[in-house]
């Protein structure tokens, strides 16, 4: 966990076991964090909707650019009322279609919010309409202010790490990144 928890590389990581006589290549630490961050990551998830989910909340969306080889691709984030990252998406678009296949996901996995904070783009009130939440929408100039700050963690580990190669990392990576840096804030 210290690779999410703290600002590390598998070889830091692997240095630092070194230190405390645990002899363990960066290799293995890569293996691990592909084999059980996944599963720790669903877990914290599921008891955070669990208890969730009876409550209704606010949600704060909003996009980022994330380039992918020199590409620019959008990671639609939604946010709620505490800073927490509910739902994360990877697409290439940052067109209607995209916003409602987040936003679809997002209901799906937890339930209708209260009220749905947004940015200013066309595509979220297309979207929302779709769904058939556009009345619950509330845009303002620095109303979505959680939602822009969620994006800092996740900046600092992108930089960290070099950027991504692949959709299919950045999707994986962005996931369970937000659950489990959630998890250990304090």
């Amino acid at each position: 966990m210290e690779y999410v928890r703290f600002l590390l590389s598998f070889r830091n990581v692997e240095d630092l076991r070194h230190e405390l006589g645990i002899d363990v290549s960066h290799e293995t630490v890569r293996y691990w964090w592909h084999r059980f961050g996944p599963m720790f990551a669903a877990e914290i998830r599921q008891r955070r909707i669990d208890g969730m989910r009876s409550s209704r909340w606010r949600w704060h969306l909003d996009e980022m650019f994330v380039k992918i080889n020199g590409e620019r691709h959008y990671l639609w984030r939604a946010v709620d009322h505490k800073g927490e990252v509910l739902e994360s998406f990877a697409a290439k678009t940052r067109d209607r279609k995209a916003a409602w296949k987040f936003l679809k996901k997002a209901v799906r996995k937890h339930g209708g919010p209260e009220a749905i904070v947004t940015d200013k783009p066309r595509s979220y009130g297309a979207a929302l309409k779709e769904v058939g939440a556009d009345p619950r929408q509330e845009t303002g100039r620095w109303v979505n202010n959680r939602a822009d700050n969620s994006h800092l963690p996740f900046r600092r580990r992108e930089r960290a790490m070099l950027g991504f190669r692949r959709m299919r990392s950045l999707q994986k990576f962005a996931s369970f990144h937000a659950s489990i840096t959630s998890h250990f804030m304090v």
